[in-house]
C-alpha cells in the first residue's frame, strides 16, 4: 500500500489553515500532520516531524516565510516547500525560488491547482501558479537572468534588520534580539535604508508590506480595548 504524503501546513490565519484542512481531507494520499502559525515554529515544526511537503506563506509573524524556508530546507534538503501566498510581485517570487521553494501558488488559485502544485513537488518536480509564471517571465526579459533586485543586494543581517525594523521594534531591542551592540544595529540599519533608497520607518513599513516582509493584523483577531472605545464613541 502506497503511503501517505505528510504535509505541514504554516499560515499565521486560522481560518485560512481551516479551509486548508478542509480540502486536503478528502484526499486519501495527503495527511497533515501539523500546523504552524508563525516562522519559527514552523522551522521546529518541520526538523521534528520531517514532513514531505510544507506549505508556507511568505507573511509569517516572528520569522517569515522566506527566511523559515531556508533554515527548512538547509536541516532537512529531502524536504519539499511550497510557497502558497497572496504576493505576487516579482522579486518576492524570486526571493522565495531562490530560498530553495519547490513551488508557488497564490491563495485564490483553484483547489485542484493546489493539489496538483502539491504533487509536482512531492514528485522532485517544480510548480509554478500561471500568473507568478508570467511574473518571471516579464521580470527576466525586462532585467535580464542575472538582474539582481535591491532586496537581493542586503546581507543576511540588513534583511533582519529591516524585518523587525517594520515589525515596530526599537534599535535597541533590535541589537537585543540580534545579539549585536546598538552601534552594530543601527550600521545595518543605515546600510539597509541607503541600499532601498528608504528615508524613514514608515517607507520601510511599507516597503516591507509590498513586498510580503510582514504581515497585516489578522481580520479575526479581536479590537484592542482603544479601537472598541472609538468604535463606541461613532456609535453614540
Amino acid at each position: 500500500m502506497k503511503s501517505s504524503t505528510t504535509v505541514l501546513l504554516c499560515d499565521d490565519h486560522t481560518l485560512f489553515r481551516e479551509g486548508i484542512k478542509a480540502i486536503l481531507a478528502g484526499e486519501p494520499s495527503l495527511e497533515i500532520v501539523g500546523e504552524a502559525e508563525d516562522g519559527r515554529e514552523a522551522v521546529n515544526l518541520a526538523l521534528q516531524l520531517k514532513p514531505a511537503v510544507v506549505l508556507m506563506d511568505v507573511a509569517m509573524p516572528d520569522l517569515g516565510g522566506v527566511e523559515a524556508t531556508k533554515r527548512i530546507l538547509q536541516a532537512n534538503p529531502s524536504c519539499k516547500v511550497l510557497i502558497l501566498t497572496m504576493y505576487e510581485q516579482e522579486d518576492v517570487i524570486d526571493r522565495c525560488l531562490q530560498a530553495g521553494a519547490s513551488g508557488y501558488v497564490l491563495k485564490d488559485a483553484p483547489r485542484g491547482d493546489l493539489l496538483h502544485a502539491i504533487n509536482v513537488v512531492r514528485g522532485g518536480g517544480r510548480y509554478l501558479s500561471s500568473r507568478a509564471l508570467k511574473k518571471i517571465v516579464k521580470r527576466h526579459v525586462k532585467h535580464g537572468k542575472g538582474g539582481e533586485s535591491s532586496y537581493e543586494r542586503l546581507s543576511d543581517r540588513e534583511r533582519e534588520v529591516l524585518k523587525l525594523l517594520a515589525d515596530g521594534l526599537t534599535l535597541k531591542e533590535i541589537a537585543a534580539r540580534l545579539v549585536v551592540s546598538v552601534k552594530t544595529a543601527d550600521a545595518h540599519k543605515t546600510n539597509m535604508m541607503r541600499k532601498l533608497d528608504l528615508h524613514d520607518r514608515s517607507e520601510v513599513i511599507k516597503y516591507a508590506i509590498q513586498h510580503g516582509l510582514i504581515h497585516l493584523p489578522n481580520v479575526d483577531n479581536k479590537p484592542s480595548p482603544a479601537g472598541v472605545a472609538r468604535q463606541g464613541r461613532k456609535s453614540a
